[in-house]
């Protein structure tokens, strides 16, 4: 009898190379994998990748990038929001994994798969995002999880594989690494508890830079499109920006959140260019757009990136904000500088043509072109008045 295909999310590592060799081994089913590159993978890596792949035991491994979805349908509206969940962390991986899924489907489709796999765990985040895109985009397929299902330790699995004869070195590491243009997490060790911070080896990237260095990074309705006057393309803008920065280490940070299923979760992740446009964009549409705007705004990009976090990218809600937060990007235009020193940035002024902080009109704190000392008072009078009502009945 032919055997049943299935489809397995691959990361290339212990996880999904234990799946591979569980699911064609012990299911009897034809293993095919997919890498979905949100990062931009060198070639000696996607070399690795897919030797990893076959030596599992795969009938064949598929690489797509994906970082062009992922930007357009994904990273652009967590910039044009300036989504940060709790103030800290820029959904650096989180983001990734509902396109990731959805390559998954469309390979499953393209192949005439029935099944779809993961390596997720049952404790974290991951799971529900690959599962719910699973269901939605493809309720008529099965969804294997075997790292879950099994409940197998990372020792055990190891064990697993070397009793199948697989020579992978799986050499247990302290801390465990997603790597994607958007950010990279670290976990591990100190995260799981709540007092430690990691130690400066265990980042991805290391300070080499003692100097101070500038840089202008031009916005055109709110996406990125020059840095330090060169027309770059977003991507090409993200790595630049990643690359710069981690040679100061900025962009770190410890994110202690809620998971979808109720638990605390710590990550450390490292993610300079998400941080630096951010914050650079943040600060260009305080100078752009009306306070109203800016505050619907907040309310709205919060909603979304709660949505995209917690796996529910694919709700029509989504794309009603994503419209929204198009059209607050009219203006959003000028040129932001940036301040890099060793371990910190930061944002030191805006040049743009649609300022509203504009001197012509005054200048806050010391005078006003628009208006005189007796319009003030009558203004305050009448600003004052509702609560002076409620004081003299509820003093």
């Amino acid at each position: 009898m032919e055997k049943e295909k299935v489809v397995l999310a691959y990361s290339g590592g212990l996880d999904t190379s234990f799946c591979i060799k569980y699911l064609s081994d012990e299911l009897n089913l034809e293993v095919h994998t997919i890498y979905a590159d949100t990062y931009g993978a060198n070639k000696e890596f996607r070399q690795e990748l897919t030797r990893k792949a076959y030596a599992a035991g795969v009938t064949s491994h598929h690489y797509i990038d994906i970082q062009q979805e992922f930007y357009n349908k994904g990273i652009k509206y967590l910039l044009f929001g300036n989504v940060m969940k709790h103030q800290t962390y820029p959904l650096s991986v989180s983001s990734e994994r509902t396109f990731q899924a959805i390559a998954v489907v469309n390979y499953a489709n393209e192949l005439g798969a029935a099944l779809l796999a993961h390596g997720c765990t049952g404790a974290g985040n991951d799971q529900i995002r690959f599962d719910l895109v699973f269901k939605v985009l493809a309720p008529d397929k099965k969804i294997l999880s075997p790292v879950r299902d099994l409940n197998f330790s990372r020792e055990k699995e190891v064990e697993y594989l070397k009793n199948k004869n697989v020579n992978i070195d799986f050499s247990k590491a302290q801390y465990s690494y997603n790597e994607g243009i958007w950010g990279s997490s670290i976990g591990g060790k100190e995260t799981l508890n709540s007092k430690d911070f990691i130690p400066e080896d265990a980042w991805l990237s290391q300070c080499n830079q003692e100097t101070v260095e500038e840089l202008n990074i031009e916005f055109k309705h709110g996406e990125a499109v020059s840095l330090n006057g060169q027309s770059l393309s977003q991507l090409t803008l993200i790595h630049q920006l990643n690359e710069i920065g981690s040679r100061f280490a900025v962009g770190r940070g410890l994110h202690l959140g809620d998971t979808i299923i109720g638990l605390k979760g710590r990550i450390a992740f490292e993610a300079p260019a998400a941080l630096m446009l951010i914050k650079a964009h943040e600060l260009l549409e305080k100078h752009v757009l009306s306070k109203w705007q800016l505050q619907i705004k907040h309310d709205m990009a919060t909603v979304y990136g709660n949505l995209l976090h917690e796996g529910l990218y694919l709700d029509s809600a989504a794309r009603d904000i994503e419209k929204f937060l198009e059209s607050t990007q009219s203006k959003v235009s000028g040129i932001v500088k940036i301040k890099l020193k060793p371990f910190s940035f930061e944002v030191i002024g805006v040049d743009s043509p649609f300022d509203l902080h504009n001197n012509k009109f005054g200048e806050y704190g010391e005078e006003s072109k628009l208006f005189n000392a007796s319009d003030v008072k009558g203004f305050i009078k009448l600003y004052s008045l509702p609560i002076q009502l409620q004081h003299s009945v509820n003093p």
